[in-house]
């Protein structure tokens, strides 16, 4: 059992400075655009025909170097490619499960560095880099929201609300880099990897109960012993991660409450179901009253987005809605919730005489990060982005169906820092989130040594002893 190695320098937890190595790694590029020569020095290789050979194995590669050595030359080359990808994402967003054209960017490059990516049903894919043993998997998510892009850059979302306000073409880029520095690594290192890695690009983050669902069913998740997975957050200074063991965000699900009646006039509510006082008193009553219900450290948190019923003053309206989210830190919560929600909304409507339909779709468990995986990933990226790169992170109120991962296997989540250091603090699921591109190349680097920490443990364990 690796001992717990979330920031052992006090002086880190909280958001301390960013270290040198993670300031001034001449690796990370600044967020300005890269220019028409510099993208064409790098390549395009998905687009332009006589690239498929760009990730061949190299005459000049000796293959004496190291998988490290050789990744990071590898990312340090790609990274304006990788920058332009992104952009291109990030103008041609796609909603949940309608992720076709990005699906077809990603398995084009893909094939283009020799690999043979697997289309799952309908749109994301599943490829895999090395031979042998899998060892790891590593996901990225590839929806987008259906949100307007505020953003004032000449990559601004091209598709009227829809835009990447999540990062989700962040992470997938970073996946696409490590997947072709791992692939080069594979081809020029003596023995290879040493293993395999699987590289997951997930449709349907966005919808609950999610598209992770979906890609386990289809197999992606067979024979894989740990997983791993970033997630942009916009309050961590670029170079930076957050992290924890345990569980990192919520449960969440959607509630919907439909109450009918007869309807009245407002004159003589005792001879009809004053429906829009049941609905204040379930909008009011039912969120304190699972706080009494269920132990307050499940921090049970109901809160409506939509309440509607009626159109005039004097009339008591025959239906009415409301609609929320409900939100908790562990599976005990989010299953006790489960048990006691219907009664309690007919305890507290029943007196009304109101009809209630309940639908309570459950949406995704809390992610929670194993011990030894969050111990493996911190120090992956300390020795990649320096030892003060890793931080504390709180438990988060949001829902990732990460989660459904972690159910078949340990793994861990980490909060990736997309501010720029002294910048504006954004936050996710608004249309104006502005991410420092730096964060590109850094989340390619943190798959990248995540995997090949995970293949040299593999190999230690098999190196005779004594």
């Amino acid at each position: 059992m690796a001992s717990m190695s979330l920031n052992p320098d006090p002086r880190t937890a909280g958001g301390a400075p960013l270290t040198e190595a993670a300031t001034a790694d001449a690796d990370r590029p600044t967020a300005t655009r890269p220019n028409a020569a510099d993208a064409e020095a790098a390549g395009n290789d998905a687009a332009r025909p006589e690239a498929v050979n760009a990730d061949a194995p190299r005459a000049d590669a000796a293959r004496t170097s190291t998988p490290d050595a050789t990744t990071a030359a590898a990312i340090a080359e790609l990274t304006p490619e990788l920058l332009e990808f992104r952009r291109d994402i990030h103008a041609h967003p796609e909603l949940s499960f309608q992720e076709f054209a990005t699906t077809d960017k990603l398995a084009a490059r893909l094939e283009a560095a020799g690999l043979t990516p697997r289309r799952l049903e309908g749109s994301g894919l599943v490829c895999d880099v090395g031979e042998g043993p899998i060892a790891l998997a590593l996901r990225a998510d590839i929806d987008a929201l259906p949100i307007d892009d505020l953003i004032a850059e000449d990559f601004a979302s091209t598709v009227p609300g829809v835009a990447h306000a999540c990062g989700h073409d962040v992470h997938l880029t970073g996946l696409l880099g490590a997947g072709i520095a791992l692939q080069r690594a594979h081809e020029t290192t003596p023995g290879g990897l040493g293993g395999r890695v699987r590289l997951i690009f997930q449709p349907g983050e966005e919808v609950t109960p999610g598209g992770a669902l979906r890609v386990i069913s289809q197999g992606a998740l067979d024979d894989v012993p740990e997983i791993y997975a970033v997630h942009c957050d916009p309050n961590v200074d670029v170079g930076r991660i957050g992290s924890r063991i345990g569980a990192i965000t919520a449960a969440g699900d959607t509630v919907t409450i439909r109450l009918t009646g007869h309807g009245g006039h407002t004159s003589r509510p005792h001879l009809t179901e004053d429906l829009v006082y049941a609905l204040g008193k379930l909008a009011t009553d039912l969120p304190s009253t699972l706080g009494r219900l269920i132990d307050p450290r499940h921090a049970i948190s109901l809160v409506w987005g939509e309440i509607s019923a009626g159109h005039a003053a004097n009339v008591v309206p025959s239906e009415g809605i409301l609609r929320g989210t409900l939100r908790c830190l562990d599976v005990d919560g989010w299953n006790q919730v489960a048990e006691v929600l219907p009664e309690l909304v007919e305890r507290i409507a029943g007196p009304y005489g109101v009809k209630v339909d309940l639908e309570h779709r459950r949406g995704v468990p809390p992610v929670v990060n194993t011990e030894d995986q969050v111990a493996l990933i911190e120090s992956a990226v300390r020795t990649e982005l320096g030892e003060n790169s890793v931080q504390l992170t709180p438990q988060s109120m949001g829902g990732e169906d990460f989660a459904w991962y972690l159910t078949h296997c340990p793994g861990a989540l980490v909060r990736m820092g997309t501010r720029t250091p002294g910048g504006i603090t954004y936050d996710i699921h608004q249309g104006d989130l502005l991410i420092d591109e730096g964060s590109v190349p850094i989340a390619a680097r943190i798959f990248t040594a995540t995997a090949l920490k995970v293949l040299d443990g593999k190999r230690e364990a098999l190196q005779p002893t004594g």
